[in-house]
């Protein structure tokens, strides 16, 4: 009972965070929207059904049913047609007094779906301004001004990411191997060994026979002083057949023993740990020294100088996640309708993330410092996922709009330095279908993520 509560407890700190981030993302374009004399009408968290709202102001902020997102209302997005008309002074919007490229009295032809849809666009963002307010609509802001007000909301994101893995690297630290040792193999087994166990027959690991014991401190290795991991790795590789002097502290006191490492087939490894593999995708393995001993890890607290190298190398790898969308989306297809496995660096959705979460609260065994910078390790990747996920270029993502501001202003500084009529605002009404398509395969790939999150779900724990 008390692991499912902890399970639970897991899933609403995600909760909370993600709706707190969310929050703060719609703040980060309420603030320079305000700033700027735009009027913004709704402030919400959340779509759907509204639970919660309260007028401040001429904004009224409130909480909706489903906890996905959250937007903020500005009166005017889109700019009017070109020569569309005049602006009426008793309903608000614009009125076509003649079709474009129609002469009088000629049949009007039926609009088309997407036709309507950016007419409707048009008319819903005219209606927004009310009387005398057409100064403050969004659209007649500077280029740079609204630039800066769809990028406040991620620009918001990356800020949090910041501020949780400074806590998170600064004050809890990352695992890193110590000198001290954690497993001391019984046997020799190759890197290719279709066996873990060791059997009688085995021959007996070096640092076992030499006496090495876990919990014992590398001191010095042939008089060479081991103040890191790698220092006695490159040693030991490198002295196949040598006879050792290996000096450990145990309990207190300096214990020499002597170990002769065995030339033994190991896995080479890259930077990330990982075996690397030729050209056919098979590991790559070498012949090196082996004593069959493993380090410990400890929590090390990092520099300031550690935070945004640890953020840009989020940054990128969630961007590279998106690069590859389409052939990530197909694999976890395949892997939740299919036999396969769910890759574990994958996409996942709020589900999957909380579910994740959860697994983490619910176990005994991790000391509760471990959980917590956990938790803040999975907010600040939430918070860096929102960052990059919402610079693509595509409406109604606010890359969208950002995009939409820079072709516009790219447009004008190239007519007038050509000493041209200015093209004005950008039309932004007429992406409208494109973004109807957008958001249906947003939707999409949300609910197949959170249908693979229920059916295959990804565990920390393998």
């Amino acid at each position: 009972m008390e692991s499912v509560l902890l399970f639970i407890l897991g899933v609403l700190v995600i909760v909370v965070g993600l709706a707190l981030s969310i929050g703060l993302h719609e703040i980060g374009h309420l603030v320079p929207a305000k700033l700027f004399g735009v009027k913004v009408t709704q402030y919400m968290i959340g779509f759907g059904p509204t639970l919660f709202s309260k007028k401040k102001g001429e904004t009224e902020y409130g909480v909706k049913a489903i906890p996905l997102g959250g937007y903020i209302a500005m009166i005017g997005m889109f700019p009017p047609r070109n020569g569309e008309g005049v602006r009426s002074a008793s309903t608000g919007f614009f009125d076509t007094l003649v079709q474009e490229g129609e002469p009088a009295g000629a049949p009007v032809k039926k609009p088309s779906a997407a036709a309507t849809m950016v007419d409707d666009a048009r008319q819903a963002s005219a209606e927004s301004i009310g009387e005398g307010e057409d100064h403050r609509a969004f659209y007649r802001l500077p280029v740079f001004k609204r630039i800066i007000i769809m990028l406040g909301g991620p620009f918001m994101n990356l800020l949090i990411a910041v501020v949780l893995f400074s806590v998170l690297l600064m004050g809890f630290g990352t695992a890193q191997a110590t000198t001290t040792l954690g497993s001391v193999s019984e046997c020799v087994l190759p890197a290719t060994s279709d066996r873990q166990t060791c059997e009688t027959a085995d021959e007996a690991a070096p640092g076992a026979a030499g006496g090495l014991t876990p919990g014992d401190r590398l001191v010095s290795i042939n008089g060479q002083a081991i103040e890191t991991w790698e220092q006695s790795t490159e040693i030991i590789r490198t002295s196949a057949g040598d006879t050792l002097t290996v000096v450990v502290e145990r309990d207190g006191s300096e214990q020499t023993l002597t170990v002769t490492p065995k030339l033994t087939e190991r896995y080479v490894l890259n930077e990330a740990g990982k075996p690397e593999t030729d050209a056919a995708g098979d590991a790559i393995t070498e012949d090196v020294g082996f004593v069959g001993i493993g380090p410990a890890s400890a929590m090390v607290p990092q520099p300031a100088s550690a935070v945004l190298p640890a953020v840009g190398q989020t940054i990128g790898t969630t961007a590279n996640i998106i690069l590859n969308l389409p052939q990530r989306l197909i694999d976890v297809a395949t892997a939740a309708f299919g036999s396969g496995e769910r890759d574990p660096n994958g996409p996942i959705s709020v589900v999957g993330v909380g579910r994740i979460a959860g697994e983490i609260t619910s176990i005994d065994t991790i000391p509760v410092a471990d959980k917590v910078a956990s938790m803040l390790g999975i907010l600040g990747s939430v918070n860096i996922a929102l960052f990059v996920f919402n610079l693509v270029p595509l409406l109604p993502l606010d890359g969208g709009h950002v995009a939409g501001a820079l072709f516009e202003g790219i447009r004008r500084f190239f007519a007038k330095l050509f000493k041209k009529r200015d093209p004005g605002p950008v039309d932004m009404a007429k992406l409208m279908p494109l973004t109807f398509a957008v958001v249906i395969l947003l939707g999409g790939m949300s609910l197949l993520l959170i249908y693979a999150d229920i059916v295959k779900p990804i565990s920390v724990f393998g």
